[in-house]
């Protein structure tokens, strides 16, 4: 729809700015209501103002210069204007043009000032944007990655060191790796909005809370960060409560297939269940921990399963 505006003035700033400023704002899409255009000999100063200019006006621009402020009608208009405001949550525009006082009801009312009557551009712009709410207001971008990725935070982990868990552990997961370096993770760290101290920190917090064991290391250059890391049992089972879909089935799964089919090495457990290798190792390990069952480990990454516990058995029944 197009946006009505009352332009409340002295007569005496029509010639050096309220036409031209008018005639800009109906250039623009703005049904700018100018007593000059608007009124004919005879006709009622009154009804034209209050009943045509006035009511239904979206907005009124109110023209503050030194010969408006001490005007009394001026003042008239923007009592009504005021009144209008409250009734209809009419927009109040005020447009300064002078170096003159602004008027006590308005001095709450943030106004444009224009320096220069001839020239007005940029104001006008400010002043369109207000009458068609049109916000300058940059659009929300996407939260940097680790806030989004540490949505689902891990208990008593803050959002960065929950990402910086499930980072590590998602790239050990995918490698097979068990020993991380993190400069091969954390090379996006722009993109990521942290910086190295960040990680650096969370790294160290992690390693003393018991999710990584550290092997630390001196020299190496500034863009090391002087350790590598081994996701401990306990920080990569947090990590797949947290992120792996159904990670209690899966490990249910295993224990059937051990129980059962007396499935008794890992990468048949892998090729049964289509889950990465590190994955089946890590439930093996839950299990060993828990003393359900004893393996034994070759180089290579084979694992052996010598002994079921009869009470593995019995959870099952």
């Amino acid at each position: 729809m197009t946006p009505k505006v009352f332009i409340s003035h002295a007569s005496e700033d029509k010639s050096r700015f309220v036409t031209a400023f008018a005639t800009q704002l109906r250039a623009n899409g703005v049904d700018a209501w100018l007593d000059r255009w608007e009124m004919l000999p005879g006709d009622s100063l009154v009804d034209k103002i209050f009943e045509e200019g006035l009511k239904d006006a979206n907005a009124v621009i109110i023209v503050l210069s030194n010969n408006s402020v001490a005007k009394p009608w001026v003042s008239e208009e923007l009592n009504a204007s005021m009144v209008s405001r409250i009734s209809k949550g009419t927009k109040i525009i005020p447009v300064v043009i002078d170096s003159c006082d602004v008027p006590e009801a308005l001095k709450s009312t943030l106004w444009e000032r224009i320096e220069d009557t001839n020239y007005f551009d940029v104001p006008l712009k400010r002043i369109l944007a207000a009458i068609f709410e049109v916000r300058e207001k940059p659009l929300l971008g996407n939260p940097p990655e680790f806030v989004q990725r540490a949505f689902q935070r891990i208990d008593n982990l803050s959002s960065v060191d929950t990402f910086v868990l499930k980072r590590v552990a998602e790239y050990d997961l995918e490698t097979n790796s068990h020993i991380v370096e993190p400069e091969n993770i954390f090379t996006d760290l722009d993109a990521l909005g942290l910086t190295k101290d960040q990680v650096s920190e969370s790294i160290e917090i992690l390693g003393s809370d018991g999710y990584f064991e550290l092997s630390r290391y001196f020299g190496g250059g500034p863009d090391r960060y002087g350790c590598h890391i081994r996701v401990t049992r306990y920080g990569l089972e947090q990590y797949c409560l947290s992120e792996v879909e159904k990670y209690d089935q899966l490990k249910e799964q295993c224990a059937g297939l051990v129980v059962n089919e007396d499935v008794c090495d890992n990468e048949t457990l892998a090729a049964k269940t289509g889950e990465k290798p590190r994955l089946i190792e890590h439930i093996l390990d839950i299990f060993e921990s828990n003393d359900l069952i004893k393996v034994t480990k070759f180089m290579g990454g084979n694992i052996s399963i010598h002994h079921v516990h009869p009470k593995f058995r019995r959870m099952l029944s």
